[in-house]
């Protein structure tokens, strides 16, 4: 399976959790979004070698849930996948964010 596939594979597991098509990756500043969101983009790439190559390669991504209520049950969803660990809360422009870190 591609990088490519495999990230679209990912945006359709998002696309489940929140429920709707508020998914969006790596969006530009001029997007208008719709909340509830996921926003998600990739982070970084760990590469694991050997006999001088890539042998594994994960790639980590930060995953952002936006939402207006603080009590949000995507929250849970989305710290229920595999490989997901939550990293902080946050608040901007009255929108409940939080961010996970999630290697797919």
């Amino acid at each position: 399976m591609t990088t490519t596939e495999r990230r679209l594979e990912l945006h359709e597991i998002l696309c489940t959790i929140l429920g709707s098509r508020n998914v969006y990756f790596q969006p530009p500043e001029s997007i208008k979004m719709n909340y509830p969101a996921i926003v998600y983009g990739l982070d970084d790439i760990d590469n694991q070698y050997a006999n001088d190559g890539v042998y594994l390669s994960h790639r980590r991504y930060s995953v952002t849930v936006i939402d207006k209520n603080p009590d949000s049950e995507i929250v849970g969803k989305v710290s229920a996948l595999p490989n997901c660990k939550f990293n902080r809360p946050y608040q901007k422009d009255n929108l409940n964010h939080y961010v996970f870190t999630l290697f797919y």
